[in-house]
């Protein structure tokens, strides 16, 4: 005797004997008057089914809608982050709000942002 065996408790239900069964319950419930349980016991069994196909397809809608991939104000570098949210750059450590799909610097209220402009120098001889 191999006592590592695993002893299985069958019932005398097979494949379609089993879903005879429930169906049978079913019947036998609605003949008393208990339909509704049925019926609600389907609902129920249909919002399981259909309700995280349907969680997945608004989750990717809500990414698509609110993920901004754009450059670095400060120093370009390609980023990701959530629309109206506040981030670091992983470059330059810069504080940069996402505002309207792309990256602002975060600045203190009363400062003046300016970019600077190179300028060619010119040499004036006498």
């Amino acid at each position: 005797m191999n006592q590592n065996q695993l002893y299985n408790l069958q019932l005398g239900l097979n494949g379609f004997g089993r879903i005879l069964t429930i169906v049978g319950f079913a019947l036998l419930l609605s003949a008393v008057g208990l339909g509704w349980l049925v019926k609600s016991f389907f609902f129920v069994l249909g919002l399981l089914i259909l309700a995280p196909i349907v969680g997945i397809f608004v989750f990717q809608w809500w990414v698509r809608k609110n993920i901004v991939q754009s450059a670095c104000p400060v120093c370009g570098t390609e980023l990701t982050g959530f629309n109206q949210a506040q981030m670091q750059c992983s470059s330059c450590g810069e504080p940069l709000l996402v505002e309207h799909g792309k990256f602002k610097r975060m600045t203190p209220s009363g400062t003046i942002d300016v970019e600077a402009v190179e300028v060619a120098a010119q040499v004036v001889e006498d």
